[in-house]
């Protein structure tokens, strides 16, 4: 079983930055693929970014390209989302997720832990 725990998220001006953390245990992160979602009140949980085990791939979503990085420090059993540039519609909560395949999903139902969720709300 693995138990994931996020957090760092809150209240943030457009234009800002926030680095949400995702602390895991019962289970090495170095043998998990991570990824991070989003679900934003009335809409589906969508897909932010995701990380191989090694950290030497990772996949993000088209909304986040070039404003988001996904990292993981496995020796520290955390993963990482340094969010720069947000925007009011980043404004979700944010959760983190471990999927115990190989390869780096995009669907929410490929990843088999999930965590609690963090609260990130972006103001204009």
């Amino acid at each position: 079983q693995v138990q994931l725990v996020e957090s760092g998220g809150g209240l943030v001006q457009a234009g800002g930055s926030l680095r949400l953390s995702c602390a895991a245990s019962g289970r090495t992160l170095s043998s998990l693929v991570m990824g991070w979602f989003r679900q934003a009140p009335g809409k589906e949980r969508e897909f932010v970014a995701g990380i191989s085990r090694s950290s030497g791939s990772t996949r993000y979503a088209d909304s986040a390209k070039g404003r988001f990085t996904i990292s993981r420090d496995n020796a520290k059993n955390t993963l990482y989302l340094q969010m720069n540039s947000l925007k009011p519609e980043d404004t979700a909560v944010y959760y983190c997720a471990a999927d115990l395949r190989v390869l780096v999903g995009t669907s929410a139902n490929m990843y088999d832990y999930w965590g609690q969720g963090t609260q990130v709300t972006v103001s204009s």
